[in-house]
């Protein structure tokens, strides 16, 4: 074999005597030499995953015991050591890992020796463009430290020698895990504080689109906390599948630092489809899916842990009635009465709950004469039992019940289904429950269909949830809503099934429909209700849809809403669980005004199928507000408004445009607007460019014509708006320029498209290009096109003069934002004040979609 031969072998693992040799040179203190060995390591030189992290973690060791060998020997030091602590002491490298070092001393050599070892330990490592955590202490200096610092005891306990001598750091370890072990009961609170701050400020992995897999709640960081917490021996974990769900979040920080070339934890949108690719995935959901099932495990395995630790150091607080003064007894002379009184504690502890279900130690648990190879019905009886009595479901019964339990008979018995409904009644109390059966794989034993929804992210800002945690939110949700409805149990039921058609070709609601059939007649719902659960689930959007989208004074709205329905029992359900789905989607998806459009359509139609007439499209009478604005702007001829201000509360949703602005404080101030203006061709699209200029972003807008006193049409906006940043802007200057943009003066298009070209470019993921469509079937009066386009500053000023520009006068409009998305319906009309021919209204549509590309 020749040098080079040699050479190409020695950075890869090797149990044979030569290619040993070979790796000892590669991990020479040369710098250059480690950097090769370690890229061919990165590119071919081990497998993925734990193999490949152990690699990497023995190359650096070597190559950190080379520098060490020749700084000793160039510095004259003794009695020192180099340790490893973090992930590099956990032998868990990822390819652009910092590391963490420790330059241990036993405090006999001055500080102008250990300095001069230090640069020559630390210089090269910097040289090489790694980041590097380091630290020169003696034990005890390290312990002080520690003792003052979570942060620092908890990096000791994965403490590990890397070159020197070798019983100072075997001292530090030993010292570190008995100071963490005897200070763990004060020390554990303050890190659950930690851990709980650390979520705020980061998230829930298991429901981001652009998670932070180190920080969020059930990433990386919590692994390492389980660990810690098992040093202390107060608590353990719950051991399956932790291991590899630590493994799979590893694999994926080493697939993102492979593709970005950089250290890294976020998984941001537009790195996320390399990042699969990387790890042989087919796309960038079945890496969210991936890192999401396993962030479930570790939170669950933080949930259960933290709650055996509140329970362990509870227990030592609690005052204790052994060894009272004059109480002694020789060990083990147990009186009858003593048997007798704890025979009867023990049994006061165990409460019962359900049948084959007790309280025990604030836990649900099973009972001793359960037998759940006999009882089919069990899992969710004990489920529902816990979610009633607000207790988790233990651990060990959750474990036994997957362990043993039998398969339900098809149908469901009467008492399975009216168990599952009594936890999902139990609202929040069902969630930890859910996620309890969730865990041990319950959920998808009782509903395969499950399987396909679980952990599924959604592409959608609105939503903060994953399907299935939206699918449960939902319900929760709905548990507040059943005293409105006749049939809670169907509303219930189809909270829980109403998205279950996602990750399915085609709409969701559609195929949803056949699913959620499917389900209900297995449950054992008979078949009127299964086809009414059908029906829910295929128009659970219909109400909210149509309310937002649709002038509910045309006849035809309520009409084919009530069609729909068929009748008021399934209103009233629909109305709910409108409600309840909107709730759980986040709180971009549901407002008073939007709350209020779905009440005004469900009260239409409710009238309409108790066989009362449906209102004619006469226009209805204006507040007095809106009648003196169109007074006067019929008096002056100009556009007359008014802003009411208001500031949204914490957690308010996206709004349209808010992307593009960087607002701070409590949140962006918002406003009515009401304007007044002699209608004219191509107002909506003055107006809206108008507001734009004023970086006034649009959350929703309606428009309808009034003729005040039959003295000509006005024209009237109502606008909901909040400022990007800063306050509003003057309504006398807004008034201003509104009369400018009207005669000509102010050339708002030439402005938008200026700012337009001076605002900086951010790289991101492209968003899907606009759509416009005609709705057929929805109006006898006019023609409905829809837009849906990624929002964007002048988005209604660009349709508005596409709209005048296609020959289409919008009668009325109603415009949404649902998160980074406009979903806009606009009631247009020709010159002669009828619906476009259906030619005519295609050329609309493509002419606002090609306006927008």
């Amino acid at each position: 074999m020749t040098e080079r031969d040699r050479t190409q072998h020695g950075g890869c693992p090797a149990g044979t005597a030569g290619k040993d040799r070979a790796a000892a040179r590669e991990a020479r203190s040369d710098p250059a030499h480690f950097a090769a060995a370690r890229q061919r390591l990165l590119r071919d030189g081990a497998r993925p995953g734990p193999p490949r992290r152990a690699a990497l973690a023995a190359l650096t060791d070597r190559w950190l015991a080379a520098l060490w060998e020749a700084a000793v020997r160039d510095t004259g030091v003794r009695g020192a050591a180099l340790v490893a602590v973090g992930g590099h002491g956990r032998g868990e490298l990822s390819p652009h890992s910092d590391l963490d070092l420790l330059l241990l001393h036993d405090g006999t050599t001055g500080p102008g020796g250990l300095s001069r070892l230090a640069d020559r330990l630390w210089y090269p490592v910097w040289d090489l463009g790694i980041a590097l955590d380091h630290s020169v202490r003696t034990p005890a200096e390290a312990r002080r430290t520690a003792a003052g610092d979570l942060k620092v005891r908890l990096g000791l306990l994965d403490a590990r020698h890397v070159a020197g001598e070798v019983a100072l750091t075997a001292a530090l370890r030993a010292a570190a895990l008995a100071d963490w072990r005897a200070c763990a009961p004060a020390d554990l609170p303050a890190l659950r504080e930690m851990c709980r701050e650390r979520e705020e400020r980061h998230g829930e992995l298991s429901h981001l689109l652009e998670p932070d897999i180190k920080e969020a709640r059930g990433g990386l960081r919590d692994t390492t906390v389980l660990r810690a917490v098992a040093a202390s021996w107060i608590a353990d974990a719950p051991r399956r599948g932790l291991d590899e769900a630590r493994t799979a979040l590893l694999d994926v920080r080493d697939a993102l630092h492979l593709a970005t070339g950089r250290a890294g934890d976020r998984l941001v949108l537009q790195e996320q489809d390399r990042v699969a690719r990387t790890l042989g995935l087919p796309d960038a959901d079945a890496l969210l899916r991936r890192v999401y099932g396993a962030a479930r495990t570790v939170a669950y395995a933080s949930d259960v842990t933290w709650r055996e630790v509140g329970g362990v150091l509870r227990a030592r607080r609690a005052p204790s009635r052994r060894g009272l003064p004059g109480r002694t007894r020789p060990a083990g002379a147990r009186t009858a009465a003593d048997r007798t009184v704890a025979d009867r504690t023990a049994a006061a502890r165990r409460s019962p709950l359900a049948e084959g279900v007790v309280e025990h130690d604030g836990e649900a648990v099973l009972a001793r004469t359960a037998r759940p190879g006999l009882d089919p019905v069990l899992p969710l009886r004990a489920a529902a039992a816990a979610a009633r009595a607000g207790l988790p479901l233990s651990p060990h019964a959750v474990r036994r019940l997957a362990a043993e339990a039998v398969p339900l008979p098809v149908p469901w018995p009467t008492e399975a289904r009216e168990q599952l409904l009594a936890l999902l009644g139990a609202g929040r109390n069902a969630v930890a429950v859910w996620e309890a059966l969730e865990a041990e794989g319950l959920v998808t034993r009782m509903l395969p269909e499950w399987e396909r929804v679980r952990c599924l992210p959604q592409r959608n800002a609105v939503h903060r949830w994953t399907v299935d945690r939206h699918l449960v939110e939902t319900a929760v949700h709905a548990a507040g809503l059943t005293r409105r409805v006749g049939r809670p149990d169907l509303l219930l039921a189809a909270a829980l099934l109403h998205d279950i058609g996602k990750g399915l070709p085609g709409d969701h609601s559609t195929a949803g429909e056949a699913v959620a059939r499917g389900v209900a007649a297995r449950m054992g719902f008979p078949p009127p209700d299964t086809d009414v659960l059908a029906l829910l689930v295929r128009h659970h959007l219909l109400l909210v849809d149509t309310a937002t989208r649709r002038d509910l004074d045309d006849p035809a709205t309520v009409a084919a809403v009530a069609g729909a329905v068929g009748g008021v029992e399934v209103l009233e359900l629909l109305h709910a669980l409108t409600e309840a789905d909107a709730l759980a989607t986040g709180p971009a998806a549901w407002s008073t005004w939007r709350a209020s459009l779905v009440a005004d359509l469900a009260g239409r139609t409710a009238a309409a199928l108790a066989g009362k007439p449906v209102p004619a499209p006469a226009a209805p009478a204006l507040p007095a507000e809106a009648e003196r604005l169109a007074a006067e702007a019929v008096r002056t001829g100009g556009p007359v408004l008014t802003v009411r201000t208001h500031r949204p509360p914490a957690g308010h949703g996206a709004a349209r445009g808010a992307a593009h602005g960087a607002g701070e404080g409590a949140g962006p101030v918002g406003a009515e607007l009401l304007l007044a203006v002699p209608d004219r061709p191509g107002l909506l699209g003055t107006a809206a460019g108008v507001l734009a200029l004023h970086r006034l972003t649009v959350r929703a807008a309606d428009l309808r014509t009034a003729d005040p006193a039959g003295r000509g049409p006005v024209l009237l906006l109502t606008w909901r708006v909040e400022a990007e940043y800063g306050s509003l802007p003057d309504a006398a200057r807004l008034r201003k320029d509104l009369e400018r943009a009207l005669d000509g003066s102010l050339d708002v298009a030439r402005r938008l498209a200026e700012r337009e070209a001076a605002r900086p470019r951010r790289r991101g993921a492209a968003p899907p290009p606009p759509v416009a469509t005609v709705v057929p079937d929805v109006s006898r009066t006019a023609t409905v096109v829809e837009v849906r386009a990624h929002d964007a500053p002048g988005l209604l000023h660009r349709i508005g003069h596409a709209l005048e520009r296609a020959g289409a006068s919008v009668r009325s409009a109603r415009v949404s934002t649902l998160g980074a998305d406009a979903v806009d319906a606009f009631y247009v009309v020709g010159e002669d004040s009828a619906p476009l021919p259906e030619p005519h209204a295609a050329r609309v549509a493509a002419a606002v979609q090609k306006a927008l590309a």
